[in-house]
């Protein structure tokens, strides 16, 4: 009896591990992908305010996160993810001041310092760009590429890595173009350095696809979907040593997360040959076919209000394409003295002819992309 109970005292324990994992209210972040708050408060005269009660919400979540104000009025919030928060200051003697639509980017330290008012009466204080503009608590440079940059702007073969070529300092390597270089997805040079030396980061976790020559088709491991980023930052100089390895840039992603209502995008992205340009020099036989279709879906949303979401994507890619190549094929004379030199067929020379008198080749591929499923607290 005690061998057939076991089985079923580690699954019923194994389920009731995972329900206390994901009702526990903390929120396990790393800490290069997400954020931090500080800030000093003050009363109308400048004197440093201590004890003051801080709290931080997250207005697509709820969740909220509270602390005091230290003896030099300073307070700080770490890992906190990217997205529009609001912050609430109370305290004895003085009116309850809030600070909205407090925005935190990818590895961002922002400050918001405020100014508390003498209470006259039971009243709230909305302050309305508390947040400074310029980030003085680092000294990374960087930029900062938006969701709705990643989304609104064209990318040929929805690669969400090319858009760090809108950061200064970046151009794209010849080793991302299909001509000559072989298509390497993701690689662009910082500051004249190797495209190989960037750092690619997806929440916090190394992304960087390595090999012994360097030769793969992606500088990253997982190629995510631009409707699964929520944002990504692209430092190029002077950036934390908690980053390291790299001499290049820095490429910080962070993928989307659900929230206290449910959201999804479903999208198709098709190339076909009757929309093509025919280019300069028309084949003979039309133009070269390719038909190309990318598509898929994200949804996320709440399991738990104001504790518990999920999100997850899919993207689909199919092509079929025919290239148009120039090659020099031997002349007659040559191809003559190359079927026959010695007065006899020679079939080896015969199949290298054949070989060489194929101009066109027929590339088809399907590739799928994988899916994604995360959960945030």
């Amino acid at each position: 009896m005690e061998s057939k109970l076991r089985p079923l005292f580690i699954v019923v324990s194994a389920a009731a591990f995972a329900l206390v994992f994901l009702l526990m209210p903390v929120h396990l972040a790393a800490q290069s992908e997400t954020a931090a708050v500080v800030g000093t408060v003050k009363d109308s005269n400048g004197a440093v305010v201590s004890g003051v009660a801080v709290t931080l919400k997250n207005t697509g979540t709820g969740i909220t996160v509270t602390t005091a104000t230290d003896s030099k009025g300073d307070y700080i919030f770490n890992n906190a993810r990217i997205g529009n928060y609001e912050l609430t200051f109370t305290a004895d003697g003085f009116d309850r001041t809030v600070a909205d639509n407090v925005v935190l980017t990818i590895n961002a330290r922002q400050r918001v310092d405020i100014t508390m008012q003498v209470a006259s009466a039971t009243e709230t204080v909305f302050v309305t760009g508390a947040a400074e503009l310029l980030e003085v608590e680092t000294s990374g440079r960087g930029q900062v590429i938006q969701r709705e940059q990643i989304t609104a702007l064209p990318l040929n073969g929805r690669s969400y890595a090319n858009l760090a070529l809108l950061s200064p300092g970046v151009r794209e390597s010849h080793t991302n173009s299909a001509v000559g270089g072989g298509g390497r997805e993701a690689a662009f040079n910082v500051n004249g350095l190797r495209a190989t030396v960037n750092n690619f980061l997806l929440d916090g976790t190394d992304n960087n696809a390595y090999g012994t020559s360097n030769q793969s088709f992606s500088s990253q491991v997982v190629q995510v979907s631009p409707d699964a980023i929520a944002e990504f930052k692209v430092q190029t100089n002077t950036y934390s040593a908690e980053f390291g390895r790299s001499g290049g840039a820095v490429i910080n992603a962070t993928y989307r997360s659900g929230t206290n209502d449910f959201h999804g995008t479903l999208w198709e992205f098709h190339r076909n040959t009757v929309l093509n340009a025919t280019g300069f020099f028309k084949p003979v036989g039309g133009k070269p076919p390719l038909i190309r279709n990318q598509f898929g879906f994200t949804f996320g949303g709440p399991i738990i209000k104001d504790r518990t979401f999920f999100f997850g994507d899919y993207e689909g890619f199919r092509q079929i394409q025919k290239d148009l190549v120039f090659s020099t094929i031997p002349t007659l004379a040559q191809r003559q003295d190359l079927k026959c030199r010695s007065g006899t067929p020679d079939p080896v020379r015969i199949e290298i002819l054949v070989l060489i008198e194929r101009s066109f080749t027929r590339h088809r591929s399907s590739r799928p992309v994988p899916s994604f499923f995360t959960f945030t607290k």
